[in-house]
């Protein structure tokens, strides 16, 4: 795919987080498989097109998310508060990780 594509794609998607539509002022959103492939200028996107757009996007601070028939984009920031797991959770739930014992 060609990397102005996969900019120009990327500089849209990053705008509309920050554009109002569908009853909010801006944030999160879904974009359609179709939808991102008409943007994309492809008629079909494969998974290395993909990983490109969420790698450039990324860059940019959103996060772009496969969720098969849709697609999500958020903010990186989105997740900074988010809770940390630690040994103490895990062991909570009696799955062990590899080389740790679990009572």
């Amino acid at each position: 795919m060609d990397r102005e594509n996969i900019d120009t794609a990327a500089n849209a998607l990053a705008a509309m987080y920050d554009t109002g539509f569908g009853g909010k002022s801006s944030g999160r959103y879904r974009i359609p498989r179709k939808l991102l492939s008409e943007l994309l200028g492809r008629r079909r996107i494969y998974g290395k097109d993909i990983r490109l757009l969420s790698r450039v996007l990324f860059e940019r601070g959103y996060v772009l998310i496969d969720m098969d028939s849709f697609f999500v984009v958020l903010s990186a920031n989105s997740f900074v508060n988010y809770r940390r797991a630690n040994q103490d959770a895990i062991s909570a739930q009696h799955i062990g990780l590899p080389g740790h014992e679990v009572n």
